[in-house]
């Protein structure tokens, strides 16, 4: 199938068609986390999207080199270089050394990435791995003349770039709105403009994590680690660039304006961000009381939320919504998700239970349903809308279990292999209703059918029922047929 994927491009603020700068080799840099708490919601919803992207890019044929970095140094309070390292505040907070807080929460990152079905990507780079490349590429800003050293700490003269560059070119905003919204140069200020960043800080003699460089001995600023790493593994100019919106206006802004000053190039050709997440309606903030980690959402541990939610239906709630859309948690939007995505999971699970026919008696046409689910995809990775399409597999293959269609071999061997593709390899869902011991359940519920079997045999009925009522009081729904029993989740 010609590849006619379109995306919409943050850069020029329109969809365009999708055409890598060396096919079929892609490029792609998502900014990963600060690790220096649990990975909170906001940022699992950006990675999913992402998975998403990596994987269906991967189904089209492409050769992927997937880079998403690990933050662990460098991140200050304040995007203005502001405020304590974070790194070393918690540490200080937990005695612990940085690295150990660092260590604890990339390995609890993954853990809830593992829970996801997130695919790894290609390259995990960290930031404390990096501090030489960090260092030439800020060497080389200075020998283009766009950045300054003051008393060890090293700036970027927006000022100066912004003369000959559009500094705002990611998000359209007015320069003189940012000059507003930025304050006054006191008088004990270093920077020679109100916009200027850090790119290495000189390091208080209380600061643990440091290194030396030509300037002093100190630490990258938070936006120079993901120039210096995504041109390394990437090369100066690439694909695609990712991340959360909440990026855009600093980090990403600032990502663009350091690697034109360094290459002289735009970093990426596209740039895509994923859309916030709201609890009722509300941004979700831990300032406002309404945010929840990812565990308390599996367990249903806040006060928030009126029950858990696996961690595969949270992955179909999220796909549920585009990932350009804001995305609103609550307990309604969560426990419809839930029942679609056991529908979904049950249909699947159905599939092996079809015998086929010699025929097909239904009016379903497999070839047009997966052009439809091609198109959804490629108009922006339009997963919504994909969903619905899965949906109409979904009513086929219920009749045909139902026995009020039928399907031959080669029907039921297409569907399955649509649903590899579509479910299993793109939306990266994967059945978990019944958990890790499923051989276990089925064991289990086979033994249960075959003892209520025994008491219909000896017209013990009032057994039979209950073993049907209670069965289906737990999600377990019993169907007689010629061929026997048969059993599916509700």
């Amino acid at each position: 199938m010609e590849k006619q994927l379109v995306l919409y491009n943050t850069l020029t603020r329109k969809k365009e068609k999708f055409a890598p700068l060396n096919p079929p080799f892609v490029g792609m840099y998502v900014c990963g986390p600060t690790v220096y708490s649990d990975v909170h919601l906001g940022n699992c919803r950006t990675f999913v999207s992402f998975d998403m992207i990596f994987r269906y890019l991967l189904h089209l044929g492409y050769k992927v080199r997937y880079v998403r970095n690990i933050t662990d140094a460098g991140h200050l309070e304040g995007d203005r270089d502001e405020g304590d390292d974070k790194f070393s505040k918690k540490a200080k907070l937990e005695q612990l050394e940085p690295m150990e807080i660092v260590q604890k929460y990339t390995l609890g990152f993954h853990e809830v990435l593992r829970l996801f079905n997130t695919l790894p990507p290609s390259i995990e780079p960290t930031a404390t791995g990096h501090i030489l490349e960090q260092i030439e590429m800020i060497q080389r800003i200075i020998d283009n003349g766009y950045a300054y050293e003051v008393n060890g700490t090293v700036y970027f003269d927006v000022e100066k770039y912004i003369k000959e560059h559009d500094y705002t070119i990611l998000t359209n905003r007015k320069l003189e709105d940012l000059l507003n919204n930025t304050r006054e140069l006191g008088g004990q200020d270093e920077k020679r403009g109100r916009l200027d960043f850090a790119l290495w800080i000189k390091a208080k003699p209380e600061h643990i994590m440091r290194w030396p460089a030509p300037w002093s001995v100190g630490f990258p600023g938070w936006h120079i680690e993901c120039s210096a790493m995504s041109s390394k593994y990437l090369g100066a100019q690439f694909d695609i660039h990712g991340g959360g919106m909440d990026l855009a206006a600093t980090h990403h802004t600032n990502e663009i304006a350091q690697s034109e000053a360094c290459h002289h190039v735009q970093p990426a050709k596209y740039w895509m961000h994923t859309n916030m997440l709201t609890v009722n309606g509300a941004r979700m903030s831990k300032s406002a009381g309404n945010g929840f980690l990812p565990h308390e959402l599996f367990t249903g541990n806040h006060p928030l939320l009126e029950k858990g939610y696996a961690p595969m239906s949270v992955r179909f709630f999220m796909m549920q919504a585009h990932y350009r859309s804001t995305l609103d948690f609550s307990n309604d939007a969560l426990e419809a998700a839930d029942k679609g995505y056991k529908r979904l999971m049950n249909a699947i699970t159905l599939l092996d239970k079809i015998k086929p026919s010699n025929k097909n008696t239904y009016d379903f046409d497999l070839t047009d349903l997966k052009k439809r689910c091609y198109k959804a995809m490629d108009d922006d990775f339009n997963t919504p809308v994909l969903i619905a399409e899965l949906f109409e597999a979904v009513r086929f293959i219920n009749a045909a279990y139902d026995g009020k269609a039928t399907a031959d071999q080669t029907m039921l061997d297409e569907l399955k292999s649509f649903v590899k593709i579509f479910v299993v390899d793109i939306l990266g869902l994967k059945n978990d209703n019944l958990g890790a011991d499923t051989d276990d359940a089925e064991a289990l519920i086979q033994l249960i059918i075959k003892l209520r079997n025994e008491a219909k045999k000896n017209k013990d009925f009032t057994t039979s029922d209950r073993i049907r009522e209670d069965l289906q009081s737990i999600g377990v729904q019993l169907k007689d047929s010629k061929d026997g029993t048969l059993w599916n989740k509700i």
